[in-house]
């Protein structure tokens, strides 16, 4: 299980909006979930006929479908599942919402192999997290819940992803595989296996997903993005803020408002496993972030 996230509702008092949690989260749903919002209460049309309580794209490109649940109620999970399916027979209607809604640059990158399902309920059982871990499908189950008058909390309960799991030498070999399929060569290869090993170890609750430009390692949300392997370099993105952490010259950078691949405003350049020590309290830090 994840730590406990708090949120300033900005509502004024929180118990008054307990019934709006939707609301709550669509207004904030990049903060709150790392998902650009795209729609919500979206028609599924006469044949489907229901509604979807959230769409929207997340960090690494990939479609969301959020449905959420007031108490405990397992039929959150099977709705989401049958609004996910129906997302997968219409592509062309998601791409076109969002175009509309984002641009055409975000409709363009959509990545259709990695649809995420997120129930947000007040609570799950241990059917749930049992249920969802026997799908395919990338599925999070965060429980929301009301501190005093201005605070919410998203803690995730279960996080499972779609995508089949990978031996550490498979892994190995993806990260050792540059943008252009070029391989790196000897060190840097071992050290990008090496950084592999390092976050996934930060926690039982991460999962990854891969594209051409890097590969993310996420919580509910994106903590570390790891480009592949250059001849000396590799470049691993934090969310950790650079404030935060402390900057060195050479070895992390402050990215913000520059382009760069990946999620995150702290560059970490590492060129051996020395660096890559230096590197774990700064992994550490952006994990706690996540």
């Amino acid at each position: 299980m994840s730590g406990l996230k708090l949120f300033h509702t900005l509502n004024g008092n929180a118990a008054e909006v307990e019934a709006e949690v939707q609301h709550l989260i669509e207004a904030h749903m990049e903060t709150m979930l790392g998902v650009r919002f795209a729609a919500s209460e979206y028609s599924t049309g006469p044949v489907h006929g229901g509604r979807i309580d959230s769409l929207g794209l997340d960090e690494n490109d990939a479609p969301v479908v959020v449905e959420y649940k007031r108490g405990t109620d397992a039929g959150v999970i099977n709705q989401g599942l049958f609004s996910l399916a129906w997302l997968m027979d219409h592509r062309a209607e998601f791409g076109h919402l969002v175009r509309g809604r984002l641009g055409e640059a975000a409709a363009s990158r959509v990545r259709w192999s990695a649809p995420r399902l997120i129930c947000v309920a007040g609570d799950f059982t241990r059917f749930d997290v049992h249920a969802v871990r026997e799908h395919r499908r990338s599925i999070d189950l965060v429980r929301y819940r009301f501190y005093g008058e201005q605070l919410v909390g998203l803690e995730t309960v279960a996080s499972v992803t779609g995508q089949t799991a990978a031996s550490g030498a498979a892994r190995c070999r993806r990260a050792a595989v540059g943008t252009r399929g070029h391989r790196a060569q000897g060190a840097m290869a071992e050290l990008a296996a090496a950084v592999d090993e390092t976050l996934l170890g930060l926690g039982p609750d991460i999962t990854t997903t891969e594209n051409r430009l890097c590969r993310a390692y996420r919580r509910l949300r994106n903590f570390a993005c790891v480009c592949p392997p250059q001849k000396t370099k590799l470049l691993v993105y934090l969310k950790a803020g650079p404030k935060e952490a402390g900057l060195v010259p050479g070895f992390t950078r402050d990215v913000t408002g520059l382009g760069h691949h990946g999620t995150g405003d702290l560059e970490v350049r590492l060129r051996s496993e020395r660096d890559l020590e230096r590197a774990r309290d700064l992994f550490r830090l952006s994990y706690a972030a996540g």
